[in-house]
């Protein structure tokens, strides 16, 4: 490893290991043995267990420093056919450093122009907020209607999707009745969450950015869905579908959603960001 000690020199440094763990360092290249940068690597043991993860450097490399043993090692990046290999570290035969070649793969087909509608039961918008600071509380919304309106070039495509406030649902009856209220999403006066789009901007590979305008609350936010586009299929009546999901972290705060309960510790009952999960499929409008 070097640190750059001046414009015209680097000084060395050595990483100081225990005595029984051992190094995995590699590369990970592309085809013409150019680095591919920000891959992410995971390291798991025998029995499946995560051991240590990340992502590659500006220069392709990855570094990780593990008690010898058996290890599996996996590397993904958009755009390439994932990696998954057994290494062994610490062993003198295997000197822990090589390179990791990924093929790259063709991106999936985009969906023909022409208006496209959402599928309700095919689909599932879904969300996740902090409660007391370390439980995660789980909910979706039952009832959504949307249109999307593919382009000739894809980036010129436009969605909108309707949710009826009303329908949240996170398996807990006095719950839900609290965030219908006034307090949080206030359905009575505000029935529906949307969302419109006009902006599809290609990110590489099947990842793209679908930017538009939230309205939550009766407050209006832009808010940017990272999406991995899944592909074409059909139906089972032969129809034309597209898939796709995305995912977006709000924070309440900014839709006027102020409530908030403090616990005797000093802890919010309610944490201010919400993860929001999509799982669409798009049926073509004959």
């Amino acid at each position: 490893m070097e640190t750059a000690g001046s414009a015209s020199s680097h000084t060395s440094a050595t990483l100081s290991l225990p005595p029984t763990a051992g190094l995995l360092s590699c590369r990970v290249l592309d085809t013409v043995h150019q680095p591919i940068r920000q891959a992410k690597f995971e390291v798991t043991d025998p029995i499946g267990r995560r051991i240590v993860s990340g992502e590659t450097d500006p220069f392709g490399g990855l570094t990780a420093a593990l008690p010898e043993g058996e290890y599996r090692l996996s590397v993904t990046a958009e755009g390439y056919a994932p990696f998954h290999g057994a290494t062994l570290v610490g062993d003198p035969a295997q000197p822990g450093t090589g390179e990791i070649v990924l093929d790259a793969v063709e991106p999936p087909l985009l969906p023909a122009p022409g208006h496209w509608e959402l599928d309700p039961a095919h689909s599932s918008i879904a969300f996740t907020a902090r409660h007391i600071g370390f439980a995660r509380i789980h909910g979706r919304f039952n009832t959504f209607a949307g249109a999307v309106r593919i382009a000739d070039h894809m980036e010129d495509s436009s969605m909108h999707v309707i949710i009826d406030a009303a329908s949240i649902d996170t398996r807990l009856r006095m719950r839900d009745d609290h965030l219908r209220s006034a307090d949080f999403l206030d359905s009575a006066r505000y029935p529906t969450v949307e969302f419109y789009s006009e902006r599809f901007i290609h990110r590489g590979g099947s990842r793209w950015a679908v930017a538009g305008a939230l309205t939550l609350h009766g407050v209006s936010r832009s808010v940017t869905l990272d999406t991995q586009y899944l592909g074409l299929g059909t139906g089972l009546e032969g129809e034309p579908r597209a898939a796709c999901r995305a995912t977006a972290e709000l924070d309440r705060e900014d839709f006027t959603l102020n409530w908030q309960s403090v616990l005797a510790q000093g802890i919010a009952a309610v944490g201010a960001q919400v993860e929001v999960e999509l799982d669409v499929q798009i049926v073509h409008k004959a």
